[in-house]
């Protein structure tokens, strides 16, 4: 396996394509029909299959419309529970790092970003066991945490995924620029920050489904610096 040399979280060479203007309606409808199945209660490689091979989509539109869809049970849910950014103030928080950092980083660095059915932006980028810090990194924490001091947060709990390689360096990292800025930080590695997450009585910082559909309370933060930040975005709306 070739060492991973990227220096950007940003775009794959081929997205410009594959999230031109003139695939959205195929996006679209395949996004509104999976969630259809899913709301029915289908399979969900079995369904995603289905709506794929329909609109003749790639493995890559495929990975988006997954990410983009949901059941109307699960939207539902996600939504009671959701909190906006302006109630974080004065509140302990837990956030998903790897979560908002990344989809941070490729914000950045032009990445594609999708608007999904249940609110939240996601990114297409894939971290499976190994992370390596990019030149937006940085720029990504100091977002974050500029944006966490500006809305009030009394205390912070950063988890990181103790499996991906890496993780404790980011997690010094973090401290260093928590200990630099005084932000009110704690930032651990744990085997599954999800348990973590979902189980917490904190507000949790994610986008992540799995998570906001567990989570007693959420925030979308993601969404919220993208909108006040990034009026460039390449933002792909998959919504209904």
């Amino acid at each position: 396996m070739c060492p991973d040399t990227r220096q950007h979280r940003g775009a794959h060479p081929e997205d410009p394509r594959l999230f031109a203007a003139d695939q959205l309606p195929a996006l679209r409808a395949a996004t509104f029909e999976y969630s259809w199945l899913l709301s029915r209660g289908y399979p969900t490689a079995a369904a995603l299959k289905l709506c794929g091979d329909r609109h003749g989509l790639t493995e890559r539109q495929r990975t988006a419309v997954s990410r983009a869809a949901c059941a109307d049970a699960s939207r539902a849910r996600r939504q009671a529970n959701r909190l906006e950014v302006r109630e974080i103030a004065g509140q302990a928080l837990a956030v998903d790092g790897f979560n908002l950092i990344i989809t941070l980083e490729a914000a950045l660095s032009r990445g594609v970003l999708l608007r999904c059915r249940d609110g939240c932006t996601r990114d297409m980028a894939s971290v499976h066991g190994s992370y390596r810090s990019v030149e937006e990194t940085e720029p990504a924490i100091r977002l974050a945490g500029e944006a966490l001091e500006r809305l009030g947060a009394s205390a912070v709990r950063w988890l990181l995924d103790q499996p991906i390689s890496n993780s404790g360096r980011l997690a010094a990292r973090l401290r260093e620029m928590a200990a630099e800025r005084g932000w009110p930080w704690t930032v651990e590695t744990v085997f599954n920050p999800d348990t973590n997450l979902i189980a917490s009585e904190r507000i949790v910082v994610s986008s992540d489904s799995a998570v906001i559909e567990g989570a007693g309370c959420w925030t979308d933060l993601t969404s919220h610096l993208v909108g006040e930040q990034f009026a460039h975005a390449w933002l792909v709306d998959l919504r209904d």
